[in-house]
């Protein structure tokens, strides 16, 4: 009974895809992010063939994901009072340029590392400021009730694209080079810049009468949101993951061509595995329904994902690698899901662009610093012992975390 109860859901939950407006979003946002996947498989080899150290491919990825802390409050404050279609066709416009400019600058023989991090640095901030209009548009297109569904349907569809993405990536890098990779990227960005004029729902009244606040007032206003364990503590399990675990991903280039002695072609393999787990992850929570409490369900995978990261950093075979990052990809993704889902369930209609800010100020800001401190660490401890570091310390917080959530009320 129960088995058919989680088929029940699952197929629920995949009619959402059958919609016209969900439907295309995801398939938009889909193609994009195949995109997105094949320049992240090419960029850190690119980096690595030119030479660059770890702490620059922990800088590179640093320079992507800082602008968070700085600009996710303003980019949360656009997908309240903004036309969120504008937001997002701006930004996305500007972010097209960057792949195409390392287009040209591959064909003329003209890159060098630090332009790749500008370039990155750039891609961080637009999506700093866009990125908070994109997640809050997934509660905009479904019922109140299966925001949960329409979030791990959303993340599926990324997860794939892990798959997609970096297997088309092994392709031409085997082929044409890295270059093929960011061609690929820069196309990527059309059909979601499309939908996102067509499909997008229009602003509401709020958004066309209301102005901008000042810098003190969203502060005032992200104070408010953090006060509650409902958001607070999600918000720190994000946190702790992205910090600790998501370098994992950053150097996990790095743990194949110098210690296991891998080529491109396994880490596109290997990163696909994370993005099948991902997808295993997105799965486990639509089957599960609204039977479980999402945010001890979070920290649970959270820990998960510290345990396997330490054994990803002792692995001594290839092949056990994709396997591990299988189950890292699954952890990961349903740990980020459920709090996600969490905020956004509990977050008022007004404030979801702030709230959904202080979500990827988490997550992505998270794995700014993590990484720019792990690429430290690795020069110190080697790669190995750095990222058992951050597995330990990981489920340790993770544990500390849970306890909180044992002390907080029910959240169905």
């Amino acid at each position: 009974m129960r088995q058919s109860s989680s088929k029940n859901t699952l197929s629920e939950s995949l009619k959402l895809l059958y919609t016209r407006r969900f439907g295309t979003f995801w398939l938009a946002s889909l193609l994009s992010n195949i995109g997105t996947w094949a320049q992240q498989v090419a960029q850190p080899w690119l980096l690595l063939s030119l030479g660059a150290s770890p702490f620059l491919i922990g800088l590179d990825a640093f320079a992507l994901g800082a602008p968070v802390w700085l600009l996710t409050l303003i980019g949360g404050a656009l997908a309240d009072r903004a036309d969120r279609r504008r937001v997002i066709t701006l930004f996305q416009s500007i972010q097209m340029l960057c792949p195409i400019l390392l287009v040209v600058l591959l064909l003329t023989a003209a890159v060098r590392p630090w332009m790749i991090i500008v370039l990155s640095l750039i891609v961080g901030i637009t999506d700093a400021l866009s990125m908070p209009s994109f997640q809050s548009i997934v509660p905009s297109l479904v019922a109140h009730e299966k925001i949960a569904q329409g979030l791990a349907l959303n993340s599926t569809q990324f997860n794939l694209s892990r798959i997609l993405g970096p297997a088309i990536a092994g392709i031409l890098l085997a082929s044409i080079g890295a270059v093929g990779c960011f061609a690929v990227n820069a196309v990527s960005y059309l059909p979601f810049i499309a939908v996102a004029i067509w499909i997008l729902p229009p602003p509401d009244m709020l958004a066309k009468t209301s102005k901008m606040p000042t810098y003190g007032a969203l502060l005032r206003s992200i104070a408010n949101i953090i006060r509650t364990p409902a958001s607070r503590t999600p918000i720190l399990t994000v946190l702790t993951t992205s910090f600790l675990c998501g370098p994992l991903i950053i150097f996990c280039p790095l743990l194949i061509k110098d210690i296991l002695h891998g080529s491109s072609s396994q880490f596109s393999i290997a990163l696909g595995a994370f993005g099948v787990g991902g997808i295993l992850g997105a799965l486990t929570l639509l089957s599960m329904g609204n039977k479980f409490d999402l945010g001890r369900l979070s920290s649970c995978f959270g820990a998960g994902y510290g345990v396997i990261l330490v054994g990803v950093a002792f692995s001594q075979y290839y092949w056990l690698l994709p396997v591990l990052l299988m189950l890292a990809g699954l952890a990961m993704n349903a740990s980020n899901t459920s709090a996600n889902s969490l905020l956004q369930a509990n977050a008022s209609p007004l404030l979801r662009g702030q709230t959904v800010s202080l979500y990827m100020l988490a997550m992505r800001g998270g794995l700014a610093v993590g990484s720019l401190l792990t690429g430290l660490a690795i020069h110190v401890l080697g790669v190995r012992y750095a990222l058992a570091f951050n597995g330990s310390l990981a489920l340790l917080l993770h544990i500390f975390i849970g306890r909180l959530w044992l002390r907080a009320p029910h959240l169905a």
